[in-house]
């Protein structure tokens, strides 16, 4: 059976657990100079309705210090942008490479691929979930603290990003509060699918009771691609929720890139010590290098 990775979840634990091993060795390795051609011969398909940059670098990189190769496949070089099926489209690039991702606008056009792909399909991105992310930030945790026996504050957006750390932090023990303003919650199957996973995070719409004793405080753009026209709606509802020096009191600082400086944070904080940004955005490419060569 073609295993896919289109929610965090979709790894058990342990297997979860695998992935972030191999990372670690893959990025030992990489600093080292060690090659580790585990992919040579094998193609990866990168499609992309919505642009990129952490995604298609880390990806590309990955798959040729693999000893792989990775095709671009923007909205213009495939048919899939001008009309043709998801199921044909799956279908034809599961006899050409050895493994697709596929960062798009809606979820179901993602689980679609992988309904009818007969190899594995890694979702990088939808406006539901951005599990990729969520394997970087799990690496970033664990290398910082030695485990995962954290206390992490999200503040901000309940969006694609968080839905997924929900997920990841219910999977390894991470202790979650996540602090929205009313209305902007991650959704209840989320939430519900948290705690099937082990611990529900708690809710709250308060950043200040949020981060309250946490280890880290993780936020993200209050504005996501696609949500251009509801800016001044949210930059209304989301004043209080910025990250900044009031709010912290020495945690450590998560954030998945682009970020808004001056928004959702500051840049004194983005450019601090306490900034984990940096290592977030590096471990993409190593944790999605172990995600890889585990799927293959």
């Amino acid at each position: 059976m073609t295993r896919h990775f289109i929610d965090v979840d979709d790894l058990t634990r342990d297997e979860l657990a695998d992935v972030l091993t191999r990372a670690t060795d893959l990025k030992e390795r990489t600093t080292r100079g060690k090659p580790h051609p585990e992919l040579a011969g094998q193609s990866l398909a990168m499609i992309f309705e919505k642009p990129s940059t952490r995604t298609r670098i880390s990806f590309e990189t990955g798959m040729t210090q693999l000893g792989g190769h990775a095709l671009f496949l923007g909205p213009d070089d495939i048919q899939l942008g001008h009309g043709e099926p998801i199921r044909d489209t799956a279908r034809v690039l599961s006899r050409y490479v050895d493994c697709v991702m596929a960062r798009m606008f809606d979820h179901s056009d993602v689980t679609a691929l992988a309904e009818y792909a007969t190899v594995p399909v890694v979702n990088g991105l939808t406006d539901d979930a951005h599990p990729c992310q969520t394997l970087a930030d799990l690496l970033t945790i664990q290398e910082t603290f030695g485990d995962f026996d954290v206390s992490v504050a999200w503040v901000g957006d309940g969006n694609n990003v968080c839905q997924s750390f929900v997920r990841g932090a219910a999977m390894t023990g991470i202790d979650l509060t996540v602090a929205t303003p009313a209305g902007y919650e991650p959704d209840d199957g989320t939430v519900d699918r948290a705690a099937e996973l082990g611990a529900a995070p708690e809710v709250t719409n308060d950043p200040e009771d949020a981060v309250e004793g946490a280890d880290v405080v993780y936020t993200d753009v209050w504005v996501s691609m696609g949500q251009e026209d509801e800016r001044e709606q949210k930059l209304q509802a989301f004043n209080g929720f910025q990250v900044n020096a009031d709010l912290l009191d020495g945690q450590k600082v998560m954030h998945c890139l682009p970020a808004h400086r001056g928004e959702e944070i500051t840049d004194a904080v983005l450019e601090s010590d306490d900034a984990l940004v940096w290592d977030q955005a590096e471990n993409r490419l190593h944790a999605q290098k172990g995600l890889l060569t585990f799927l293959g």
